[in-house]
């Protein structure tokens, strides 16, 4: 099994940019398709971004398309999300989440590992 360790979170104004980090550990990184999820207060748990185990292919949701970036680095074992032209509505508990069955996935169920969270918020 692997773990997550999410980090990068913050308070940003509307229009900035951050990055967030999800460390892994455990067996090996790059047999995992991960994933980008976030959940606002009172709303379920929604994709935002996957990518492939090799990197070579991502998808992302479609209100974060063109502002958002996702990337692995599988010889560090970690995972980004590159966050620019931020908006309030992006405002969430960011997880990172592995899934060892498939190539890549945008539905929450398929992903057999989560981790903590890293929450974002930006300000209007």
């Amino acid at each position: 099994q692997v773990q997550l360790v999410e980090s990068g979170g913050g308070l940003v104004q509307a229009g900035g940019s951050l990055r967030l980090s999800c460390a892994a550990s455990g067996r090996t990184f790059s047999v995992y398709a991960m994933g980008w999820f976030r959940q606002a207060p009172g709303k379920e748990r929604e994709f935002v971004a996957t990518v492939s185990r090799n990197g070579g292919t991502t998808y992302y949701a479609d209100s974060v398309k063109g502002r958002f970036t996702i990337s692995r680095d599988n010889a560090k074992n970690t995972l980004y999300l590159q966050m620019n032209s931020l908006k309030p509505e992006d405002t969430a508990v960011y997880y990172c989440a592995a899934d060892e069955n498939t190539m890549i996935s945008r539905i929450p169920g398929l992903y057999d590992y989560w981790g903590q969270g890293t929450q974002v918020t930006v300000s209007s």
